[in-house]
């Protein structure tokens, strides 16, 4: 346990949640308002203590309690207390079970309220724009829609306990380089469908308590101080009703900031940026209203975690321990298993190589790096499961890449492989290569571990590769080997977890949430990562991920969703029922193989003649499903009407487009097995007409369509006599053409000012059918 400052004692603590905060603010002075709304050290608010107003703990997260002791700062990253390191997000989001995550979110709430933390800095749900990113092993996804229910199930298991989430990082902060000066210049479609919308899904579904502004500016303007991005939208548009705190470092500018919706800055200024705000509010520069709000907020949050604390919580650390194991387990992505090589019989010889299955890879470096409570090696784990007498080991190369020692581990490896039944080859990317604080750049693997997979193959044909990493590589090896599982960066378990796999007492169900490429320059991003003078423009649009790649109809190593089982699953009945919320899909499932196992579900649609650019699929729903051996079950997944929609930049809301809808079923983007349609309404978006309304406009308008079209039918008729102007030909040439300039052709039957009148009355019958 961890000391903190709260209230005395447990009436104390009752009578202070229990207040009103605005009258405990309307009690402060300006001064103690200021201070209430930045840190007090680099992990804790300021008390008031002669209100009652007591400091909280903010720790880092998110896969984990990443506790600072007594007054270790930022940068005592090794003197943090134990705490169970679950696998990170990359891990977590190939699991596609959101069960699954708020199991891990209530234990990861459970070890803070244990540690006197008041809120844990996560989940991170950033999509992941470029795979060169170096924190994606912080986030979930390439697509929103698993980012935001992951994210939700996080969120809610977490502050079941009463601690708090703090859904990270808001927003478009998809990079490390020049991050905390960087524009991430995205148009209005790709911001909302893509980086905005999992935030949104979170939010609405489980309020976290706080959200953290990420460092980057948003089309120029700073996260810390966008009132569009914190107000107009977090708050307004999406109802947050929590208090927004800044990444630590993140504030430009604190007078801008807080009236734009920064309640909190992280971590303290030593008092330089309270006194800019009492400065701020005394000339008139700054309404005391607006502090008074963000005091209240903080207030608030101080509240709720005085509400959640208990202090003789504590937890079991085996539990947890087990709860890793399995989350381990099922993060892992079987990507290839020809003529069924895994699961190992435990009987068989095996020849275990590569440094990692002694020195896991099992978290990202930087901020959320946890000192785990124990530590389990794949080589601990495979040597438990077959017997001292079946394994032996060879390290194959060195993690820092000595050149001159790899080429003797190599040697030795290789003579130790053909002489095994089987060769499991641990490979990976060492930490210095993907970390917080800066990108990655390439997608390979080191050169001297390319070479050990080839030397390794040729001496036994049985090889199956394990990789650790917490972002996706090129596998140039891929139709080399027959087996390839990818075990991501696994937490504390994630030795065991993998042994689990490979000798079959777990049947693997990861899923791709993310594109693996054949090379680097494939990727969405790749001719716009990482920008440059301090403006990095998202060039590729809506298109990220495999929304990229189905467009183009390109190769990749894996598609999204992709990743196999030691059992086979059938579909059939696809059956798709609309309501006023959505839809409702219904697939029968059967396992038709001889083993237990969970397959996960994946429900895409898409637009055929859509009247704006789109995916030719997107994900709108998921299931992960269990199966015993033999089983058959109809699942049921449902799609929200909302996650139909597209944002729509002529009246800034979404909309839904009526058409009839593609409905594919299947075990990846690239694997589809069933495929439905339904017809769907559509939302109705009128559009005042104006005088520069292409003529196609006018013609879709039920009042001023009739009118247009005749004057339309004399122009054509006036050039008759021309071969270009067929009927045809016209209509094409003249959809676009304004209804204004109309009247500069000679013949045309109207004026410009019957015109005007047409469109005043056009859009006079709008507004009365919208009131109506």
């Amino acid at each position: 346990m961890t000391d903190t400052l709260e209230p005395t004692t447990v009436d104390d603590a009752a009578g202070f949640a229990a207040r009103d905060a605005a009258e405990i603010v309307a009690e402060l002075t300006l001064e103690e308002k200021a201070s209430l709304t930045s840190g007090a050290s680099f992990w804790t608010t300021k008390a008031v203590e002669r209100a009652g107003v007591p400091s909280i703990v903010l720790t880092d997260g998110p896969h984990g309690v990443r506790l600072q002791r007594g007054s270790a700062d930022h940068l005592g990253i090794g003197d943090s207390v134990p705490a169970t390191c679950f696998p990170p997000a990359v891990a977590l989001g190939s699991t596609f079970d959101p069960e699954l995550l708020e199991r891990v979110g209530r234990a990861l709430g459970e070890e803070a309220r244990a540690e006197g933390v008041g809120v844990l800095l996560g989940p991170g749900i950033n999509i992941k724009r470029s795979p060169l990113c170096g924190r994606n092993f912080e986030y979930l996804s390439e697509d929103p829609l698993v980012s935001g229910v992951l994210g939700s199930a996080l969120v809610t298991g977490l502050q079941s306990q009463g601690v708090g989430a703090s859904l990270k990082h808001f927003a478009a902060n998809n990079q490390e380089h020049d991050r905390m000066r960087a524009s991430s210049d995205v148009d209005p479609r790709p911001l909302r469908e893509i980086y905005l919308r999992g935030f949104q899904r979170v939010v609405e579904d489980a309020q976290p308590w706080t959200v953290m502004c990420s460092y980057n500016r948003i089309n120029g303007v700073y996260a810390s101080e966008d009132p569009w991005l914190l107000t107009s939208v977090l708050r307004d548009e999406w109802g947050f009703e929590g208090l927004v705190v800044s990444d630590w470092g993140a504030v430009n500018d604190r007078v801008a900031g807080l009236p734009a919706g920064l309640d909190l800055e992280m971590p303290a200024s030593d008092g330089r940026t309270d006194a800019q705000l009492v400065a701020a509010v005394r000339d008139g520069r700054l309404a005391e209203s607006a502090l008074d709000l963000a005091a209240t907020r903080a207030v608030e949050l101080a509240q709720k975690a005085v509400a959640g604390a208990d202090a003789d919580a504590a937890y079991d650390v085996d539990a947890h321990h087990a709860l890793a194991r399995e989350a381990a387990a099922r993060g892992a992505v079987l990507l290839r298993n020809e003529g069924g090589l895994l699961p190992l019989d435990a009987s068989k010889s095996v020849a275990v190589i590569g440094a990692f299955a002694e020195t896991p890879r099992y978290q990202g470096a930087g901020s959320s790096l946890i000192n785990p409570t124990r530590l389990d090696t794949a080589l601990g784990a495979i040597t438990e499961a077959a017997g001292e007498a079946n394994v032996a080991y060879a390290a194959g190369f060195t993690i820092d890449g000595d050149a001159a020692a790899d080429a003797a581990l190599a040697a030795d490896a290789v003579a130790l492989a053909a002489t095994k039944d089987v060769a499991v080859l641990f490979l990976g990317l060492p930490a210095a290569a993907e970390s917080e604080g800066f990108d990655r750049e390439h997608l390979q693997l080191p050169a001297s571990q390319l070479a050990l997979v080839e030397a390794v193959r040729a001496a036994n044909p049985n090889t199956v590769v394990v990789l650790a990493n917490g972002g996706v590589v090129e596998l140039p090896f891929a139709g080399d080997v027959p087996a390839i599982l990818e075990g991501w960066l696994g937490g504390q378990a994630g030795g065991s977890g993998i042994a689990d796999v490979l000798y079959g007492v777990v049947n693997p169900s990861g899923r791709l949430a993310e594109t693996i490429p054949l090379r680097l320059e494939d990727t969405p991003a790749f001719l716009d990562f990482p920008g440059e003078f301090g403006h990095v423009r998202y060039g590729e649009g809506l298109f990220v991920g495999y929304r990229w790649y189905d467009a183009r109809d390109a190769a990749v190593r894996y598609p999204f969703g992709h990743g196999l089982s030691y059992t086979t699953f059938g579909y059939s009945g696809l059956s798709v029922e609309q309501d006023a919320a959505g839809l409702t899909v219904r697939v029968t499932v059967e396992n038709t193989g001889a083993r237990d196992g969970r397959e996960v579900v994946q429900v895409y649609t898409g637009l055929a003649g859509s009247a704006v650019q789109r995916a030719p699929r997107s994900l709108a729903g998921f299931a992960s499903v269990g199966l015993a051996a033999g089983e058959s079950r109809e699942v049921e997944v449902r799609v929200r009407r909302e996650d139909l929609a597209y944002w729509d930049v002529r009246v800034d809301r979404w909309v839904v487009e009526g058409g009839e809808l593609a409905v594919e079923v299947g075990a990846s983007s690239r694997d589809i097995r069933l495929t439905g349609g339904v017809a769907i309404d559509g939302d109705d978006v009128r559009l005042p007409l104006s005088m520069e309304s292409s003529i196609a406009d006018v013609m879709a308008d039920p009042i001023a369509g009739p009118a247009a079209a005749a004057a339309l039918a004399s122009l054509a008729g006036g050039m008759a006599d021309t071969d270009v102007f067929t009927d045809e030909g016209m209509a094409k040439m003249m959809a676009s053409f304004p209804i204004g300039r109309l009247v500069g052709f000679p013949g045309i039957p109207v004026s410009y000012e019957q015109i005007e009148q047409l469109i005043a009355a056009a859009n006079a019958g709008t507004a009365q059918a919208s009131q109506a």
